[in-house]
């Protein structure tokens, strides 16, 4: 474990052999990782029903297993797929908010989460066998705990004693300019946002209004819009909307097609890049060791490990969520005054509920990363740290002193990961904010089934699957770490997240398919006073029967419908009632601060 044997491998996996079993929707995204990391995978899994099993060996690391499945959480009657997942744990509600009822995400995107937890506690699983094999090794994982924690920060927010800023209520981009072309817009502060609509002659009233629902979407996964925007957006050029973008200091960008994503992009291109540090590798068992002694039995992969993190919004906070939750000490850089996203409403006992899904459990440092005495000060943290985690704009590292080159001569040891917008690989890309990368990268088309017009979804669907992406690079680099003895560079990108959801589509674009979903596709049907979410392989029984259905209550069509052979469950429409919700059973809880927490993405035996 640990030893000089495997000093001087290039990737993390190196001589690791990975046999795979399970249905191709939760190992096929793991599949693809973990080819990239080095593991060599035989064969090709086969496509039963039921849970996925990874069985990892070799390369002095002993055998870890994991087993992923829809249900870990629900009931498998509830939980049988893609489809019947996101409708229980609410994901069907929160992607609906725009519409004003729930609607299905056409893309798998609960089993592309489960499939990056996968890998993530395969990789973690290792690293506890390197770092000395006493920790926990086997685990479980499931496509519902993932879609439970992608919108953890929603049922956060409707379960706090406080109302939003904003009032959720349907509506939101994209818009639509005079010659048809659909396009995103980004506007980090109003000054960019109101000079934008100035310049497009829009009232000053709707442009006033228009702002806090505009600015809390991220939030809320809609923006009920004054209707006068849409109309002064459609009565532009495209021309024009570009050109007051550029005077103004907002972003916009068209939504771009999946086909032409085929033409440009590797469906299955890794979603991040590793390098370890130049220098001779040393063993991390010798003297002098940053690591902690070797795990006791029973202890978290990461238990003795210091992450610094200096992450806004969602993908860095949540990238070292995960960490934390795998056993990592984390420390999270804020400014002089605190994060002020602290506050962002709805708060529990003052502090905010959503901040609390991302941040509770990390040890908080205030740190002024623009002056020469804050930058020392961070220098000196990383000296004593493991990971150094940020996802601060291009060049701002650089400019701070506080790049990989700066950090890598205090610390050699050191795994710094850089979590980005683009990577640098795309050299027309807006602003690296979840919409404007959904509607760069087709997202916002693989997303809706082929009766709705491309829209990317108002759910923060690529900054949350960056956050688990940024992660599973970060355990990446910490087993590179353990095997060669050097420390790595890591980056990760919304675009490689983006790319791992919509390659799927951009496979069946390339080959000259359909690359949508057919018209209707895990759209749910009404019932008596609710909404049924049938299976997949069921929709086809439950739209025949959907007269029926209507007239009988939910959990009677549910019912009706397993009784023809066909698999349904009742579609959440209200996050404040997941934690009574009799499928979850009890999984819900609560932290000191009365906010409701997920449960962790893994059970570790």
């Amino acid at each position: 474990m640990g030893s000089p044997a495997v000093l001087g491998a290039h990737r993390p996996l190196e001589e690791v052999d990975v046999r795979v079993s399970g249905p191709a929707a939760l190992t096929a995204p793991a599949l693809a990782h973990l080819r990239s990391l080095g593991a060599v995978v035989p064969g090709t899994p086969d496509a039963r029903t039921g849970p996925a099993r990874f069985t990892a060996t070799g390369g002095g690391l002993g055998e870890v297993t994991a087993y992923t499945a829809w249900a870990d959480v629900l009931p498998e009657a509830d939980a049988t797929d893609e489809a019947t997942v996101q409708a229980a744990t609410g994901m069907m509600h929160v992607h609906g908010r725009r519409d004003g009822a729930p609607r299905g995400l056409a893309v798998d995107y609960a089993a592309t989460c489960a499939s990056v937890l996968t890998v993530q506690g395969l990789l973690a699983a290792l690293l506890g066998r390197a770092r000395g094999g006493g920790g926990a090794t086997d685990f479980a994982t499931g496509a519902d705990r993932a879609a439970l924690l992608a919108i953890s920060q929603y049922a956060a927010a409707a379960n706090a004693p406080e109302a939003e800023a904003v009032t959720p209520a349907p509506g939101g981009p994209p818009f639509t300019a005079a010659c048809g072309t659909r396009f995103e817009l980004e506007a980090l502060e109003p000054a960019p946002w109101a000079r934008f609509w100035r310049t497009l002659g829009a009232p000053e009233e709707a442009i006033r209004a228009g702002w806090p629902a505009f600015q809390f979407r991220y939030a809320t996964a809609c923006a009920p819009l004054p209707e006068e925007l849409h109309r002064t957006a459609h009565a532009a050029s495209w021309t024009r909307i570009r050109e007051a973008a550029a005077s103004s200091g907002a972003e916009v960008c068209a939504l771009h097609t999946l086909a032409g994503r085929a033409a440009e992009a590797a469906p299955d291109a890794a979603p991040w890049t590793l390098a370890t540090f130049p220098g001779a590798g040393t063993p991390l068992t010798s003297a002098g060791d940053l690591s902690t002694d070797p795990l006791s039995a029973g202890a978290l992969p990461l238990s003795g490990l210091t992450v610094l993190e200096a992450g806004r919004r969602i993908q860095a906070p949540l990238a070292a969520h995960l960490l934390g939750l795998l056993g990592a000490d984390v420390v999270r850089i804020e400014p002089p005054g605190g994060d002020p996203l602290r506050g962002m409403p709805p708060c529990a006992e003052g502090v905010s509920a959503r901040w609390l899904a991302l941040n509770r459990g990390k040890r908080a440092v205030e740190v002024d990363i623009k002056s020469p005495v804050g930058q020392a000060e961070l220098r000196e943290l990383a000296a004593g740290a493991d990971v150094f985690l940020h996802n601060w704009a291009p060049g701002k590292a650089e400019q701070f002193g506080l790049g990989a080159g700066h950090l890598a001569p205090v610390n050699p040891r050191l795994v710094y990961a850089y979590t980005s917008g683009w990577a640098g690989r795309l050299p027309d890309a807006p602003m690296g904010t979840d919409f404007m990368v959904q509607a760069r990268t087709a997202v916002g088309e693989a997303a809706r089934p082929a009766d709705e017009p491309p829209a990317p979804s108002l759910m923060t669907l690529i900054d949350v699957l960056g956050g688990l992406v940024g992660a599973e690079a970060v355990l990446a680099g910490l087993l590179l770490r353990e095997r060669s003895g050097r420390g790595v560079r890591v980056e990760s990108s919304l675009l490689g997240a983006a790319e791992t959801l919509t390659a799927p589509a951009v496979r069946r674009a390339a080959a000259g398919q359909d690359p949508r979903r057919p018209a209707g596709f895990r759209r749910p049907l009404a019932t008596a006073g609710g909404w049924l979410a049938p299976a997949d392989d069921s929709s086809g029984t439950a739209h025949a029967e959907s007269a029926r259905l209507r007239e009988l209550p939910t959990d009677r069509a549910v019912a009706a419908l397993r009784a023809q052979g066909g698999s349904a469950t009742a579609v959440t429409t209200g996050l404040g009632a997941l934690p009574e919700d009799p499928r979850l059973r009890g999984a819900l809880t609560r932290d000191s601060h009365g906010s409701l927490v997920v449960p962790s993405p893994w059970r570790f035996a």
